[in-house]
């Protein structure tokens, strides 16, 4: 493959980082790596490849010469740099809900909908991690036995909001331990030890918006625009990994049987499921992990044609700088993201 020029903005951020290890893991071909981000970063040094690279503040200048550039560095930012570096002839595969509901930009998971990331015109949405590993999980199922009805509760971790969540986590956990009193600052309340069904911004609907982002970003990437779905999203105290309790309705029956053997040749998705010896998937031990992991797959006794799955990702990995990563090397494979070599810009 050709190497491409790359520029990573958000780069010191926790799905920065991610990007930079991820890449460094799946050896993309990089011929030169820009890392981007505020003014207050500017300065600092970072290793990719064990190159010690200056970050840079990000400008409208940024981007001249890219090929591909990596966003993860909120939806204002975003929305005002993705079409520059668009312009200038980058990829942009975007983290952020920016672009996400915009019906001429693809919202890609490459398991599910590769064909769409090759309509792009310059910019590609990343989708919303909780939205990300369910589809991943559904889509193999879907495929053998239309889905008509989706319930979902998730069980996401602080990783989510971002290194003040984690740190905030830590800190309240020693405090409680010691029994000493918790001021919150990054969450609504305590943390520690403790749940929050309140995830992004409160509608008048009742529902928060990370719940909405799953109903609507499901039914574009799996092109099911009439697909009955409800989400309750769970803020929860562990560190990475997100955790999902999904409940499907098919149109026919399906046996945990059949989901199982489904699942257990589909592309992302591990099978953990012998609940008899306590084998599951859990989000401790999936930090660092690239797979989307299904078990305690059962039959629904609420409904005939129904399956209830338990859902495990890393959030900043699959659910994040790994979905990236993989359009672009979708993109690189099919052409699609690159000046080709001698062609000037």
């Amino acid at each position: 493959m050709r190497a491409l020029n790359v520029a990573i903005v958000g780069a010191t951020g926790l799905v920065g980082q991610e990007f930079i290890k991820v890449l460094e893991q799946r050896q993309f071909p990089m011929k030169s790596v820009r890392l981007l981000a505020s003014d207050r970063s500017a300065g600092k040094k970072m290793l990719v490849n064990r190159h010690e690279i200056e970050v840079e503040e990000t400008s409208a200048d940024s981007f001249k010469n890219i090929d591909l550039a990596l966003f993860s560095a909120g939806a204002e930012i975003s929305r005002y740099f993705s079409p520059i570096a668009a312009k200038d002839g980058a990829v942009v595969v975007d983290n952020s809900s920016a672009w996400r509901m915009d019906p001429e930009i693809p919202l890609v998971v490459p398991e599910v909908n590769p064909q769409d990331a090759m309509q792009h015109k310059g910019i590609i949405a990343n989708p919303n991690c909780s939205t990300i590993q369910m589809v991943v999980a559904l889509w193999p199922l879907h495929k053998v036995n239309p889905i008509k009805r989706v319930i979902v509760s998730t069980y996401q971790s602080v990783s989510g909001w971002g290194a003040a969540a984690m740190e905030e986590l830590g800190t309240q956990t020693r405090l409680v331990l010691e029994g000493k009193t918790v001021v919150p600052h990054v969450f609504p309340h305590q943390i520690a030890f403790n749940c929050l069904p309140e995830i992004d911004v409160l509608l008048d609907d009742g529902y928060y918006k990370e719940e909405w982002k799953m109903v609507n970003e499901t039914r574009k990437i799996m092109h099911a625009p009439n697909m009955a779905i409800s989400a309750t999203c769970v803020r929860v105290p562990v560190y990475i990994s997100h955790g999902e309790a999904v409940w499907a309705e098919f149109t026919n029956l399906m046996t945990p049987e059949d989901a199982r053997s489904i699942l257990a040749s589909a592309l992302g998705v591990k099978v953990v499921d012998d609940p008899t010896v306590s084998l599951y998937p859990h989000q401790w031990p999936t930090g660092g992990t690239d797979d989307v992991l299904v078990g305690r797959i059962r039959r629904d006794v609420s409904h005939p044609n129904g399956l209830v799955l338990w859902v495990v990702a890393d959030n900043l990995r699959k659910g994040a700088a790994l979905n990236a990563v993989q359009i672009a090397e979708l993109l690189l494979k099919e052409g699609k993201v690159g000046v080709p070599e001698g062609v000037k810009r």
